[in-house]
């Protein structure tokens, strides 16, 4: 049986409005595993970035169990152009989260960036360019390159593919299912693409009227 990642236990999530609060989702429940990609999809408003909030620790109003078995979710954002900083370079950008984690030498560092590029099929030459150099699909292997490289399991991604054309998606595809092997990591998958999630993921996550609706394998 793979080892648990992430575990929901009735989770309510608020938002407040004045004096008064909002329910925005209802005794959600649900666990995720190692090596396992779980599709979470509903429309606009149905709650999916709440929930996404409640898993990254970014919003308190809520009760219900939220249990961590790894170290702490990474994010994959929609937009890697506006998610990475534009000023930096590639390679300080992947090196950031190593300083705050601390324990690695400068060259360390580096050399554990420059190893990310390569996880992640980029040529070890973009370490000193900036993400404004970089195509679409090139940023967003950086993003990936930078949730995976303090070495968590459990990554979080918002509809990364949907700022990306057809071709780029496929190839962005490929990469999420060899790190997902390789690595055994497990994905939380938010979209809306039907398409894409019956590619990507084994399981899906409804959601709809506040509550998980159906817990399916696809």
């Amino acid at each position: 049986m793979p080892e648990k990642v992430l575990e929901l236990k009735g989770v309510n999530a608020y938002y407040k409005e004045g004096k008064q609060k909002k329910q925005v989702l209802e005794d959600v429940s649900f666990t995720l595993y190692e090596g396992e990609i779980t599709g979470l999809v509903g429309a606009s408003g149905s709650g999916k970035s709440t929930l996404c909030k409640c898993v990254l620790g970014l919003l308190k109003e809520y009760d219900g169990e939220i249990i961590h078995y790894t170290k702490s979710p990474q994010m994959i954002f929609q937009d890697p152009f506006r998610s990475l900083n534009p000023k930096k370079s590639i390679g300080w950008i992947l090196e950031e989260p190593l300083k705050v984690q601390g324990g690695c030498t400068k060259e360390q560092r580096r050399e554990k960036a420059e190893e990310m590029l390569k996880r992640v099929h980029l040529p070890v030459e973009l370490y000193g360019r900036y993400p404004r150099e970089l195509s679409g699909g090139q940023r967003q292997r950086v993003s990936i390159a930078l949730a995976l490289i303090t070495g968590t399991k459990f990554i979080l991604a918002d509809e990364p593919l949907s700022a990306l054309d057809v071709t780029v998606q496929a190839q962005i595809i490929a990469l999420l299912k060899e790190l997902q092997e390789s690595e055994k990591i497990c994905y939380l998958f938010v979209s809306h693409d039907l398409d894409v999630v019956s590619m990507l993921c084994s399981r899906v996550l409804f959601l709809k009227d506040r509550k998980v609706k159906e817990y399916a394998d696809l």
